[in-house]
Formats: structure tokens, sequence, C-alpha cells
């Protein structure tokens, strides 16, 4: 290490100091008179501070070594920069974050104003060197002003121990009177307190407008600390305070009327705009709440209800809105409430933007920019050009990308001309076409409008709601998403996980299983692990019992579980042989009973026992619902016999060889299913390939072999859509479509139509007649089928319910165990809330899609179960949360 320099003094104020190192290299002197020199990087001061200049000012350097400073002298101040290597320090540019903006902060500047320099000026000022900061130093409260007003120092240092020198408490307000002033942080240092005295308030330090104090320190690390701690708080705070002028320049500049209000709906802000709408003077709004100001009585009694109802739980509202100017006029406009959350996750502030919506808004001066714009760079545009820019107030990305590359504006007819001349269109485009059509002679008002259906009609996924995921229940966010999710989600590290855990086998393969002892063996033939009970060939051969229990089938109550039981859970087999046969299928695809035995037994033998949920009986329970359905008068009406067996059929295939894990898991996994489908309705094709597989793999069992070719590639394809749609992702695809083309045609034709006898079978002949209605039909009837378990009895539900949860634990644990993403993580035996999963799962899916149903189908005791089950999930789920017990009813 090296010496430290010697500094010696003369009486006549000269300075001699020498340095040495370890190296013993000769030693080194510098001499200096009456001001000031740089030894190896030290600031060496006299004790002549009146020979100083009134302000000091260096700008940091990184080491000691190979330096030299430039001197600038002038009659007001005396700059020192430090350098290494010949080249000046800079110090980098931040990036600070706010909000969505991107900032850039540059190198922090520190003004110190201490009257005499001592040690508490030097340990602030070498702190300064240390943290990079640029730094000044001012002796007299006018230099600091105007040292200050020059630089715009991010922070300024003042000393307030000796009150001799300046009064601090009024240098800071006169520094925080100047506009830069307002957004400085600004430290105050205080001596130190006797042992016996006591400390003083620091609220007539902050009414001054100081931001902190500072207790005598001279030790460079104490005050570094502080500038570092003063840097990542109050600075950083205030620099993203400066950056909201930038904000509210757009406000005020922004062509729409803006809005703010706090939680209390009193008035806050309100941009020139507004004041030119509304007829008001800023003046006269902010401070006051909205209630005060005079309404319009041509909106709906309820519609304020409404509103508030919508924001106050954290959702925006748009709509149309009558508001009164000051003038007494009503205004119709186009209004969206956004509410903002704040402290403590409240809603803290309610945005309001209003567009004019009235054709008579010529009063309101709101586009006179725009239009000179349009008039200096658009000379050659009609009349009707200018009016159709000035549908948007504000500049707007639709607004900016409607212009060439040279500024002038283009034309909608022109820049559709080469689509309105394509001579094979989609329906989309055609609508696409007929909507911008129809806007270029549109008021305003509806012009806007349209613009936001074609933002809509733009979207990949039409049918599909934005669900919201923030304030949601978790139960209701894992069971939507694992449900609704079909791709292949990313580990940390971007990698993908692949498995052969669930692999296709071979044909030539028998069906795995895993054993009660874990060890993987060929899955029992169920014809000898079930010898007790003879394999029937037709009905006649079904033993009483079960024969028996069957003749309730055709009511929705059947106790499926009881089949399962009695059958030693074969209950697909025996329903299946039951329903087909009440259905004349065996006629219409001209096989014998035998072969539909057969084939039947193979299907049912693919179905996994080892599954608590997708199992055989799922698929029994799935048969019995969509003949149920089939039995309806509107539904028979409605579809042909091939429509008939058709359903059938996928609804006893629909989830064949299920390995009792979703989609999800599957593409996580890296599957070979998960591959060879593209992670794309992974299981649902894997069902429908494997059943025409398995169909056509033993002569015995095809029951398709006799039917004419055209029928079956009709039948193949009518039973490969019906189940492709119990696939999640496509649900409120489905949905959506089965009400827009089925109820709402349907129930304008019931209305205007008379009450005539033949009104009805008017309406289901239409149905039938149309090929794509009764794809819908199909569609919507397997869906319920499928997912019907909240319809059923109490018992039935709650049964259901439990082996569903089951197979989603099972999954989670597996994930767990091997790594993999986890789908559903509510979805823990150790923590999960059965019946808060059935009420998310009964309100997103069910109810609106049976509701549909039953509106067609007329199916009243399902929808009395549905409430019934409803109610039984939210009376435990209320118990549960409240530490009561259930009722005994439950």
């Amino acid at each position: 290490m090296g010496c430290a320099p010697s500094i010696h003094v003369s009486q006549s104020g000269v300075i001699y100091c020498r340095d040495s190192d370890e190296s013993n290299s000769p030693h080194q002197t510098t001499t200096i008179s009456q001001g000031a020199a740089t030894v190896h990087g030290f600031f060496i001061k006299t004790d002549a501070a009146e020979s100083l200049p009134s302000v000091l000012a260096y700008q940091s350097r990184a080491t000691r070594t190979s330096s030299r400073r430039e001197k600038k002298e002038s009659s007001n101040c005396t700059e020192a920069e430090t350098q290494t290597s010949h080249t000046s320090v800079k110090v980098a540019s931040t990036e600070v974050h706010f909000g969505p903006m991107r900032l850039t902060q540059d190198p922090f500047q520190v003004l110190l104003v201490f009257a005499k320099e001592d040690s508490q000026s030097d340990g602030f000022w070498w702190a300064c060197d240390k943290a990079g900061y640029k730094c000044n130093i001012a002796r007299t409260p006018e230099s600091a002003v105007e040292s200050f007003l020059d630089k715009h120092h991010e922070i300024i240092i003042i000393d307030n121990r000796h009150a001799k020198y300046f009064d601090a408490e009024t240098l800071c307000r006169s520094i925080r009177a100047t506009k830069p002033g307002e957004t400085t942080v600004m430290l105050v240092v205080v001596p130190q307190l006797c042992n016996d005295q006591e400390e003083c308030s620091v609220l007539p330090l902050l009414n001054a407008g100081f931001n902190r104090q500072y207790i005598e320190n001279p030790n460079v690390t104490a005050c570094y600390n502080e500038l570092i701690q003063l840097e990542h708080g109050e600075v950083q705070s205030q620099f993203k305070l400066r950056a909201c002028s930038s904000i509210f320049t757009a406000l005020e500049h922004c062509q729409e009327a803006i809005e703010i209000t706090n939680e209390d709906h009193v008035i806050q802000y309100v941009n020139p705009a507004f004041e030119r709408m509304m007829g008001y003077h800023k003046g006269e709004l902010i401070g006051k709440e909205l209630t005060e100001l005079p309404k319009s009585d041509k909106n709906k009694a309820d519609l304020l209800d409404t509103i508030n109802t919508c924001i106050k739980k954290g959702k925006e509202w748009r709509g149309m809105y009558y508001a009164r100017q000051k003038a007494g006029d009503s205004i119709q406009q186009d209004v969206t409430i956004t509410p903002v959350i704040g402290q403590g996750g409240k809603i803290r502030h309610f945005v309001s933007i209003k567009k004019l919506c009235s054709d008579n808004n010529k009063q309101i001066n709101n586009t006179h920019s725009e239009d000179k714009y349009l008039e200096e760079n658009s000379q050659s545009d009609s009349q009707s050009l200018k009016h159709k820019d000035r549908r948007k107030g504000s500049i707007d990305v639709k607004s900016i990308t409607s212009r060439r590359s040279d500024g002038s504006s283009f034309r909608r007819p022109s820049s559709m001309a080469r689509i309105h001349s394509m001579t094979i269109e989609a329906p989309i485009t055609k609508v696409i076409n007929i909507i911008n059509t129809a806007q270029e002679n549109s008021p305003v008002t509806v012009a806007e409008a349209l613009d936001r259906v074609l933002e809509i009609l733009r979207t990949t996924e039409l049918y599909s709601p934005q669900l919201g995921t923030k304030d949601d229940d978790p139960h209701t966010n894992n069971l939507v998403g694992g449900l609704m999710t079909d791709g292949l989600r990313r580990m940390s590290g971007n990698e993908y996980i692949f498995s052969k855990t669930y692999r296709q086998t071979e044909k030539s393969e028998a069906p795995l299983w895993t054993s009660l002892d874990g060890q993987i063996e060929e899955e029992p033939d169920l014809q000898q692990s079930h010898s007790h009970l003879a394999i029937p060939v037709a009905l006649s051969d079904v033993p009483p019992h079960v024969a028996e229990l069957l003749d309730d089938e055709e009511s929705w109550d059947f106790n499926i579980f009881e089949l399962e039981t009695i059958t030693n859970k074969r209950p697909l087999l025996y329903l299946g042989l039951k329903i087909f046969t009440q259905f004349g299928a065996c006629e219409f695809l001209n096989c014998s009973k035998k072969t539909l035995r057969s084939w039947l037994q193979i299907i049912e033998t693919n179905y996994h026992a080892s599954n608590s949920y997708h199992n055989s009986t799922h698929a029994a329970d799935v048969l019995h619902a969509t003949a149920y359905f089939l039995r309806k008068d509107r539904v028979k009406g409605s579809l042909d016999e091939l429509d008939e067996v058709a359903a059938l059929i996928a609804a006893t295939v629909h989830d064949v060889d299920h390995p009792g894990r979703t989609n999800s898991f599957l593409c996580n996994a890296g599957s070979e299913l998960a591959i060879l489908y593209n992670d794309t309705a992974v299981l649902e094709s894997h069902h429908a390939a494997l059943a025409f597989q398995l169909t056509a793999g033993e002569d015995k069992s095809n029951i398709f072999k006799n039917i004419e070719r055209n029928q079956f590639r009709t039948l193949r394809q009518a039973i490969i859509d019906m189940v492709l749609a119990t696939e999640m992702t496509k649900h409120f695809e489905h949905v959506n479509k089965f009400v827009n083309s089925i109820n709402k045609p349907m129930t304008s034709i019931e209305e205007t139509s008379s009450n005539s006898e033949g009104s009805d079978g008017e309406c289901s002949s239409s149905i039938k007649n149309s090929i794509d209605d009764r794809l819908l039909i199909k569609r919507m009837l397997i869906k319920c089928a499928d997912v019907a378990n909240p319809c059923r009895s109490v018992k039935l539900c709650v049964e259901w319910a439990g082996r569903i949860s089951e197979e989603y634990f099972a999954q989670t644990d597996e994930e767990k165990c091997q790594g993999l993403p986890v789908v559903m993580p509510v979805f823990d035996r150790n923590t999960c809330s059965i019946p808060k999963s059935q009420i998310s799962f009964i309100d997103y899916f069910i109810t609106d899609m049976f509701d549909a149903w039953d509106a067609f189908a007329n199916l009243p005791k399902l929808i009395q179960h549905l409430a019934e089950n409803y109610k039984y999930w939210k009376t435990l789920d209320e118990c549960k949360c409240k530490g009561l017990r259930p009722p005994p009813d439950l």
C-alpha cells in the first residue's frame, strides 16, 4: 500500500505536499500557493476561505492514479474536473420504469450550501465523488439560488448549524418558490445534540420545504449512505412525478373529454376538451361531487345504478349516456369509465373518457386543429372524407396508420378495392366488406360503432369470452385455465419436457394397466375376469336383476352407479345393448346383435377401469343422457335416423382409452399423442381415431361393414364432429353458435307466428331442413350429455364430483412428482375445496349452456336439479368457510 501524502503549510500560506509508496520511489513535492491543487487525486484547500470563489464545483473520477485536472476560473466560480486515462469519467444514464413509460435519468447533480468549509462539507464532497454524482458547492444564499437555477440539481444539502451566516429555512423557501424547486429533494444538516439536550421537532423544517434532516456526521460512508438512500427514495419518486407533466400535457391537448374523480366520485380533474364540451370552467367542477351536477332526464331510470354496480366491482363500463351542459342542453356521449386500483388494492380513482355522439357537434370546437391539418395536407380530398376523418377526436394508432408515408390521407373505398373485386370470398370477408360500404355514408355515431364491430370481427377467437383472472377465485381460474387451454406450456429455461409415460401401445400389444402392487401388467380380459356374469348376445340374454334395473333407464334419475355395481364395472355393454336396440341401430347399420355386442365389448375394454372418472361408467352415463335427449320431441323432430345413430355411437366412444389426464398434461409431458396431434384436441382426436381403428380391427366387431360407402362417410363425419365437440377449448364457440343460430331464430319464429296447430311443426321442420343447424344441435346435445353431472340428482352429482376431483388430484400429484407445470394447482388433495370447484364449473360452463339447451329441448327436471345442486354446493362452501357443521339434510 502507498503511504499517505504528507502536507505542510508554511506561515506564508505556501503548501508543501509529499507522497511516497512501497517501491521506495523518490519523494515528489508539489508546491501550491494560496489556492488549491490536486495531489494524486486529493483536492487540497487552504484555510484562506475568503480567497475562494463563492461556488466550487467538481466532477467525480474513478481512480487516484494517472489523473490530471483542468482548472477553469471566472469571477463567479471555479470548476475542477478529474479525469482517468486522460478521458472524463462519465456516469451512465439509467432507465427508470414508470408504469408503461420508460424514462432515462441523467447522472445526479448535488448542490452543497455551506458558508464555510469544514469536515462535514468535505464528507458530502467525497461522498458525491464516491457515488459518481456531479457536485457544486455554494457559500452564499444568492450564489446557491443562481447555481440551482442554472443546473437544476436533484439534491440540495443546506447547512443549518450556523445561523449567523444565513437562514436555511428562508433559503429553502426561496428555492421551493421556483418552478424547478418544486420537485428537487432538499436535505438540511443539523448539529449534533449534547447529552442533556432534548431533540427538536422536525416539523418546522418540513414546513419550510425540507424533505429530510441529517444530523451532523462527517464520516464519508455515512454521507454516502444518506445520498444513496435519497437517490433510491425521494429523488427517484420526484423524477417520476416530473414525468407526469408529459402525461398532463397529453391530457390537456387530448380532444376527448376526460374527467377524473376519486372513489367517492368527487371531481379531481377535467381537461380543456371537457370544459368545451360541457360549458363549464374547471374551477366550477373540481372539488364537487358528480351528484351535485345537473342530470339529464333522457337516461333510463336505473342507468346510474347499473354503471355504479359495474365500476364498483372494478370492471370497465362503456355505453351511451346523456349529460346536461351548463347551458341546460342534453347531449349524448359515448362514455368509457375505467376504475383505477390504488393503495391497498382498492379503487382510488375513476377515469371517464367521453366522446360526443350528437350530429350537432359543430358547436363543440374540438376538431379545429385536425381540420386545419386536413386542409393543409389533403386539399384534393372530398368533404365527406374530412367528415369521416374527424370521427375520432384523438390521434390514435388507427388514425396514424390511415395515412400514407407522405402524410396524405387515403380513402377507404380505394384501400378496399382489391378485396371488393375478389371473386372468391370467405363469409367473414363479405361481412367486413358490407360493413365498410355501410360506413362510407353513415353518421358519425354509426361509423364509430361499426369501427368497433370491425375490431371484434378481426379477432381470431370470435366466440371465446375474455375471462377475468385478476380478482377471481383461484379455483375458478385454475379450473377454467385447465379446461380451456390446450397448448404446450414451457418450463423455466424454455425447455420442453418429454415423457414416455403416456404412450400409445402398438396394435399387437395388449393394453397395459397398473396392478394394486404397482406392477405394470397386461390388463385382464373382461370376459375372463368376470366369468361369473355371462356376456349377453342380445337383450334376451341379460340377467334378470340387470334387466330389472334397465327397465328404468328412460328416467333421468336412472342410477348409473347401481348398474356399474351389478355388472361388475361393465355398464356400457348392458346399457348399450338396451339403448341401441330401442333406437333400431342394428337395423340401420344392417349388423347383427352379436356384432353390436362384440363392438360394445371391445369399446368398453379400452376404457381404463383404473380411472376414477373417465371410465366406461362415464361413457354409459353420457350414452344414457344422449338417449334421453334424443327422445325429446323437438330434438327428435330436428334430427334424422343417421343423426340419432351417430349420436349414440359418439357418446359410446367419446372418451375411449382416456388416460385420466387432461390435454394440457399430455402436452406438457410431451406425450406421443400430443406430438401426433400437434398439441391440438389431443385426446378428442385420439378417441375418434381409435374408435374407428378398433371397429375396423376385427370383422366380428365391425358394425359398419354392411353399410353403403357414402352413408358410412356421412356417418363417420358426424361421429368425428360430435366427439371433437366435447373438447372444452371450443366450448363457448359451440354454445354461442347454438344460441345465435338455433335459440334466437326459433324464439323469433314462435313470437311472430300465430299459435296455430302447425306452428311448432313449421319451426322444427325449418331446423331439420338445415344441415348446419342439425350439426349445431348434435354438438350441443353431446356437450350437454358429457357434462350433465351437475344436472343429475344431488346424490349422483356428489358422487361424480368426488370422482372427477380424485382424477384431478392424481394428475396434480404426478405433475409434482415429474416436475411438470401444475395445470390446476388448487386441485391439491390436501387443500382443495370441492364445493368451490363445482360452483366455479357451474357458473362458467354449465348454467348458460343448459339454459340454451333447455330453451330448445324443454328440460325442466334438469334445470331443477341444477338449481338444487348449486344451492347444495353453496351451502356446503359457506359452512366450510365459517367453520360450521353442514345442516343434517346435507
